[in-house]
């Protein structure tokens, strides 16, 4: 009898297994890999993680843009891959409404709480409007400037020329890191962490960054069920994210408290007129007051902390993938050095730190900034979550709760967006015959994303990375070391693996 019922049971299971095998088939109608039993299409992800990017992008080629991944049984690890930028706009911008960041995108992006970048409906409009007026107010602007040129004067010009006068190599990336935290630091709370001097300090916080970035990629490319195991054990990746998560909340409701200290204060005292130089943070607590409803901890924590990521992580990003493309491109560094001289002028002092709106004059820099973003977005990747079925203009059908992931790396690299050239660095494809900006749609170039959800700070981070480009091509020749190749980092944000290796030399005026 129990032999009998050992038959019957391997039978069913036997039998459950084929008709779910098949559903699969069925279900996962454009296969972008081999999708084995059990395991999914997941194990040529992991054999090819170390060049996950590259990866991603030959196999969309291959099938034409875009395709389906299936994960292991049971682990609902379903997505839709594209880069078909016609896709991207249906999304983003057509049906909108129809597309959301989703319960799943919170809890795999839990570090950035229920700010702007994890935000749906009612709570993203109130936030994105709330940023809209801290960027718009008239003097924050000039606040910023001051901030950058204040920065890159006192901090970065010194350090590149000890580093310069010591003969020694230095990692381009981190000390970009340390400059962006130091500037979003001012920026945001109004404090000055002094990571970038000439002794390199390790502070905790900074570290604690890059952490929670890499575990969230982590989290995107193993099981939940693996991913959430791990955390309740406190081990692997996920024990550097609860780590990381406590420094990161430490130092922002620390810099909160003091904050309502400060404020407090000022009240008490009826000083409450404004200067040019009031912090975000500060900004938005008086704002706060002033409409009678005091934003919580909580709040004031997660708008900090998007804040955070998208004016450090991103600029980072940006600056170390031009810095890479100018040092290995002579031709296009002369030209941006030529351009300088030409609109700007040569004189020594003027050209150390330009203002706003003497970089907004230099518009070959412009195109190769564009290019390096094309080629190296900050945010390789976007997720959205559908909330009813639709069709995509590709053709390919969505049920509800479908992930799309946007490979935003790939799309820079499509021929049938940019041309057979589209692996070239070429900032020209950006200039016109008259000499100005060539628009390029948001829905082809994704690097500040397109639609309703288009970056709020584009204006910010092109100004960033403009006044420090110049600041430092005029002063110093970049040499990257000899035999070093970049490869993206395995992350949420596309940072250069073991950082960017350069001498630096002192231009010859």
């Amino acid at each position: 009898m129990a032999l009998l019922l050992g038959h019957a049971a391997a039978t069913v299971a036997a039998l459950f297994c084929i008709i779910y095998f098949f559903h699969r088939r069925l279900s996962c109608r454009y296969p972008l890999l081999t999708d084995y039993p059990i395991l999914g299409m997941l194990p040529e992800v992991l054999c090819n993680l170390w060049r996950i990017h590259d990866f991603a992008t030959e196999v969309l080629k291959q099938k034409g843009g875009t395709g389906d991944f299936t994960g292991p049984w049971f682990t609902n690890m379903n997505y839709l891959f594209t880069s078909d930028p016609l896709n991207v706009r249906h999304v983003m911008s057509t049906s909108f409404h129809n597309y959301v960041k989703g319960p799943v995108f919170r809890d795999i992006f839990e570090a950035f709480g229920e700010g702007l970048a994890a935000a749906d409906s009612e709570a993203w409009k109130y936030n994105r409007d709330l940023i809209h007026y801290l960027l718009k107010q008239k003097n924050f602007e000039g606040f910023l400037e001051k901030t950058v040129h204040k920065k890159v004067q006192s901090s970065l010009l010194p350090v590149l020329d000890h580093v310069h006068q010591q003969g020694s190599v230095v990692d381009l990336q981190d000390l970009f890191n340390r400059f962006t935290f130091d500037n979003i630091c001012y920026i945001v709370l109004g404090h000055d962490p002094n990571c970038l001097s000439v002794d390199f300090p390790e502070v905790e916080i900074e570290k604690a960054f890059n952490e929670a970035g890499e575990t969230i990629f982590h989290r995107h490319v193993v099981p939940k069920c693996v991913w959430k195991l791990q955390k309740w054990l406190h081990i692997g990746q996920e024990k550097k994210m609860t780590e990381a998560c406590k420094t990161l909340d430490e130092f922002i409701y620390a810099c909160i408290a003091s904050k309502r200290k400060n404020l407090s204060k000022c009240i008490e005292k009826n000083e409450t007129e404004e200067t040019s130089d009031v912090d975000l943070l500060t900004t938005l607590m008086r704002e706060g007051k002033e409409k009678g409803e005091e934003y919580d901890d909580i709040f004031l924590r997660d708008t900090v902390f998007n804040f955070f990521v998208a004016g450090r992580d991103a600029v980072t990003s940006a600056l170390t993938w031009f810095f890479w493309l100018v040092a290995t491109n002579p031709l296009v560094e002369a030209k941006i050095l030529e351009e300088m001289k030409e609109k700007i002028g040569s004189n020594e002092k003027a050209m150390d730190v330009l203002s706003v709106e003497e970089v907004k004059k230099l518009v070959y820099l412009h195109g190769a900034i564009c290019e390096s973003l094309r080629l190296f977005p900050p945010i390789p990747f976007e997720r959205k979550e559908a909330l009813k079925s639709d069709l995509l203009p590709s053709g390919h059908g969505v049920n509800p709760s479908t992930v799309i992931l946007f490979f935003l790396y790939s799309m820079g690299r499509s021929e049938e967006i940019w041309g057979e050239d589209c692996m070239e660095f070429k900032p020209e494809r950006w200039i016109s015959e008259k000499g100005g900006i060539v628009y390029v749609p948001s829905y082809k170039f994704v690097a500040f994303n397109t639609g309703p959800r288009t970056c709020l700070g584009k204006d910010v981070s092109f100004i960033q990375i403009k006044m420090v480009a110049t600041a430092i091509l005029h002063k110093y020749r970049l040499q990257v070391v000899e035999g070093y190749v970049a490869k993206p980092n395995l992350s949420i944000v596309l940072l250069i693996k073991d950082g960017l290796k350069v001498t630096i030399k002192k231009r010859e005026m």
